[in-house]
């Protein structure tokens, strides 16, 4: 007995006191001792897969028992659920579910019937109405029962693997979840291919990255993962894109989301006002497809980013890598699974060929000694002889054979010839018991070889695995970084400010005549509250807060703002002159109050300008008798922007008896400069990525897509793009746009060249028939590009090309087809430097922009209507009032380079 047991065992005394060998236990004792060995138990028997194959044991029972039964054909899974139980004790359900699973993941199982649906999560019908077998993969890959170590089944009737000698990933490739008693598990699934590329990569000591690849697809940023330990993250989210102004369509959710748990949390989010969609609808089937449609005048970039904010369109998955290694639970990254899997599969690939050498040696000296034994006549010379004495004889007669044999005589070889039959030795053909050894040898050697040359071997058989069951498993996630999205920038303002200023409330629950009305704002705002004694404090919109008495500003705060301004006149408490200053409010601590001034300061006069406008106030002072002048004119146009904390410039010393806005004011504020951040295919304004420029008033940004959709969007933060669009940059409106595209009906590449009006919605401007592309584009003044020609039988070949797009074709319409590139076959089409072009100091005969636009109208309808251009027809260049900077872009894969007047030409 040991401690822990002495201390929790009881002995009564008297005549109730038990026998020895009876004793009383402590029901803490119990608890502790049961509790370690149950939590055991369910850690090493239930919750977590074991390293080696990477099963749980219900899932190696179910393979075990499916293999069992494998004939070929489909077998109820009712069935397979029974036969199981032979070997898992925790009941039916258990197994069906997870042989469900199993089947849900599309590797080791082939299904057949109602399996449920992993994007819906509609669960899969009875067991007696469906069916399974196992897939070709996993007869190739799990199974090999001269390797494989037995145990005997819990109730010792029958025998199933401890693990299966498994020569694939298994585990890193489905994924596995499982929670135990102090322990959980959460691997994530990873790509068919990618799996198999990196154990290639392991063995032949090359680096290599794995990151997850989900069945229901999405977009995931994976620079978190952690190589899936603990601690690790991984976002994922829906795919959604904009097939209207009015409608979203989300055609991929994040794993571990269902379509009727993803609408649940759009339903929930547009019921607390977060987001606003008029309706939503359900399409999925063997896709998903549910169609968001959006109320009228919201935005539907602000609505995107609003659903990765508040639904579950973006989930965090959190990974935590945890296996059963040697018994025991160990936390590994999926790299040292990956190596781990690949050395084995190596091991496991060793011991079959040493098995397959084996088996072959025996066959080669079986075929050799029967040859020797019938070439030699030894069955004749039995006659008279017992047994014992024809195996002593048989012995005797090949021993001067023995040095050419693989191995010593034995006893079973020898039994084995005495029990060949004569007709079997009457129609022994000399020739082919020679091909058959030749051929036996030749094996050998390859097998040998083999054994010679092991990461050869795992490699050739890897590259196999991928060749017949990799063909379509191509990723389905796609890897992006994310930016990240502020919920109080992209939240629908589904609530109204009130303010009660000499009560000092602010809050969007005030009662009807509590307070006056400020501004919409959401549930999730920030408000700044500026009083009278000079003091100002950003708060958490509340239904009713008390924030001080004399309020005289309160608005919603932005953070980082800093184009919205304040104007402000204040009286200092202590020496009672007057100051004013500019300042902007980007950062604060919330509920902190903040001083304008020493106590007893007020203000006189403040003004909140969101796009940094400067006004004129008058400042009328206090009459004074050698004071002459009592009307300050006062232009905050002449103040800088500083701190918020500033004292500011000097007013006057003289007392103030009001202030009054003499002029409104216009912005002060520089034209906003915008980056685009690759990385993530967002706009900013904090120098990340691409500078598009700077940006003021109308201004627009211009993308052309792969699928040759022009688009003109506005400079929002907000704003979405394509990830691969070979044009995003600031729309020139005296640019015109220059493509070559391929028209799939037609067979033809056409060449166009157009201008974009401010009124363009979204359009495709090139075929839409099946096989169309867009081949290239450019927004240089003057591109030029490259065409090279197929080679035609019985055609001599032709040079390439060179083709001014300027000169090959005039700008027309939008919408018009464009002139046939050429009429040979066109193998490539590659960009050259675009030409220089100075733009003119001043329009040729000082025609006005509106002018010149008419006129390039109507020579673009007169060229679509088929007719010549009159010879005083203003040329391409005449036409462009810009400074010559676009980008032309080729869709075929190369390098970038800059070209003649400051355009990009991207090679992809």
């Amino acid at each position: 007995m040991n401690e822990n047991e002495q201390e929790n065992t009881a002995t009564p005394t008297g005549e109730s006191a038990p026998r020895d060998s009876e004793r009383l236990v402590k029901v803490d004792g119990m608890f502790e001792n049961w509790f370690l060995d149950y939590a055991s138990y369910v850690i090493l028997e239930r919750a977590v897969p074991e390293i080696n194959d990477g099963f749980k044991p219900v899932q190696r029972r179910i393979i075990h028992s499916m293999r069992e039964m494998e004939d070929g054909r489909y077998n109820k899974v009712a069935n397979i659920v029974g036969n199981t139980m032979k070997y898992h004790p925790h009941g039916d359900a258990s197994i069906k579910d997870a042989l469900v699973q199993l089947g849900q993941k599309e590797l080791l199982i082939d299904t057949q019937g109602n399996w449920g649906n992993i994007l819906t999560g509609d669960s899969a019908a009875a067991g007696r109405y469906i069916e399974a077998r196992l897939s070709k993969f996993a007869l190739e890959t799990v199974f090999n029962p001269k390797i494989t170590k037995w145990q005997t089944s819990y109730d010792g009737r029958n025998q199933e693997p401890i693990f299966f000698p498994m020569k694939f990933p298994l585990l890193l490739a489905q994924g596995v979840e499982g929670i135990a008693v102090g322990l959980s598990t959460k691997i994530l699934p990873h790509n068919f291919c990618e799996l198999i590329d990196a154990s290639i990569a392991v063995l032949e000591g090359r680096p290599f990255d794995l990151y997850p690849d989900f069945p229901t697809g999405g977009i995931a940023d994976v620079s978190g993962y952690n190589d899936g330990k603990r601690g690790g993250r991984v976002r994922v989210r829906a795919r959604i894109r904009q097939a209207d102004r009015s409608t979203l369509v989300v055609d991929e959710i994040p794993y571990g989301t269902t379509t009727s748990s993803l609408i649940d949390s759009i339903l929930k989010a547009n019921e607390k006002g977060k987001i606003k969609i008029k309706s939503i609808d359900d399409n999925t089937a063997e896709k998903v497809e549910i169609l968001i449609r959006l109320a009228p005048g919201i935005s539907p970039d602000k609505t995107i980013d609003a659903l990765y904010a508040f639904t579950d369109c973006e989930v965090s998955v959190s990974p935590i890598c945890c296996v059963i290694r040697e018994d025991k639970p160990a936390f590994l990254g999926v790299s040292d699974v990956l190596r781990y899997s690949t050395e084995r599969t190596l091991e496991m690939l060793r011991q079959e060929l040493q098995v397959q050498l084996d088996e072959l040696r025996g066959q080669w000296q079986a075929a050799s000694l029967e040859k020797l034994f019938i070439e030699q006549r030894i069955y004749k010379l039995f006659d008279n002889l017992t047994y014992e004495q024809a195996i002593e004889l048989t012995r005797e007669k090949l021993k001067p054979f023995e040095p050419r044999l693989l191995a010593p005589i034995t006893d079973e070889d020898l039994q084995r010839l005495l029990e060949i039959r004569m007709r079997r030795i009457t129609r022994h053909d000399a020739e082919r018991a020679d091909r058959l050894i030749a051929d036996l040898e030749a094996q050998i050697a390859r097998v040998t070889d083999q054994l010679a040359h092991m990461v050869r071997t795992a490699v050739e058989y890897f590259r196999n695995l991928k060749k017949k069951y990799g063909q379509n498993r191509q990723r389905r996630t796609e890897l992006r970084t994310f930016d990240n999205i502020e919920a109080a920038k992209v939240a629908i303002k589904n609530t109204k400010l009130y303010v009660d200023r000499a009560g000092g409330f602010v809050g969007y629950g005030l009662k009807k005549g509590e307070g006056e009305y400020v501004c919409d704002c959401s549930d999730i705002d920030d408000v700044i509250v500026f009083l009278k004694d000079g003091t100002f404090t950003v708060q958490k919109i509340q239904p009713k807060s008390f924030v001080g008495k004399d309020i005289v500003y309160a608005g919603v705060w932005k953070k980082k703002d800093k184009r919205t301004i304040y104007n402000l006149i204040y009286r200092d408490g202590v020496s009672g002159w007057s100051y004013m200053k500019r300042f902007a409010v980007t950062a604060v601590t919330r509920d902190k109050v903040y001083a304008q001034g020493k106590k007893g300061s007020q203000i006189l006069y403040l003004s909140v300008n969101p796009n940094g406008e400067a006004e004129k106030v008058n400042v009328y002072l206090r009459s004074q008798a050698k004071l002459r002048k009592t009307k300050l004119e006062i232009d905050f146009a002449d103040l800088a922007v500083k701190g918020q904390l500033v004292k500011g410039n000097l007013v006057t010393k003289y007392p103030v008896r009001r202030v009054e806005l003499a002029e409104k004011g216009v912005s002060t504020l520089s034209a906003r400069e915008i980056w685009l951040d690759e990385a993530v295919m967002r706009l900013n304004d904090e120098g990340r990525g691409r500078s598009l420029g700077k940006f003021h008033g109308d201004d627009r940004i211009l993308e052309i897509t792969r699928g040759g959709e022009v688009r003109l969007l506005s400079y929002d933060l907000a704003t979405h793009f394509e990830p691969d669009s070979p044009v995003i940059e600031k729309w020139n409106p005296r640019h015109p746009v220059s493509m070559v595209y391929y028209d799939g009906e037609k067979k033809k590449y056409y060449v166009k060249r157009f201008l974009i009006d401010r009124s363009q919605k979204p359009e495709t401007v090139i075929s839409q028939a099946k096989g169309s592309h867009l081949a290239f584009v450019s927004t240089d003044v003057l591109p030029v590009i490259s065409v090279s020609f197929a080679r035609e039988k019985g055609v001599p070949p032709r040079e390439d090309l060179r083709v001014e797009l300027a000169e090959f074709i005039a700008v027309k319409g939008i919408r018009a087809q464009g002139n046939q590139l050429s009429p040979d076959k066109v193998k490539t089409i590659t960009p050259l430097p675009s030409l220089p072009y100075q733009e003119p100091e001043e329009d040729e005969e000082g025609e006005e922009p509106d002018e010149l636009d008419d006129r390039l109208e109507e020579t673009a309808d007169d060229r679509q209507d088929g007719q010549e251009p009159s010879p005083d027809e203003l040329s391409p260049a005449d036409l462009l009032g810009s400074d010559g900077e676009g980008s032309g872009t080729p869709l075929a894969e190369g390098a970038s380079e800059q070209v003649g007047d400051g355009g990009q030409t991207s090679l992809f």
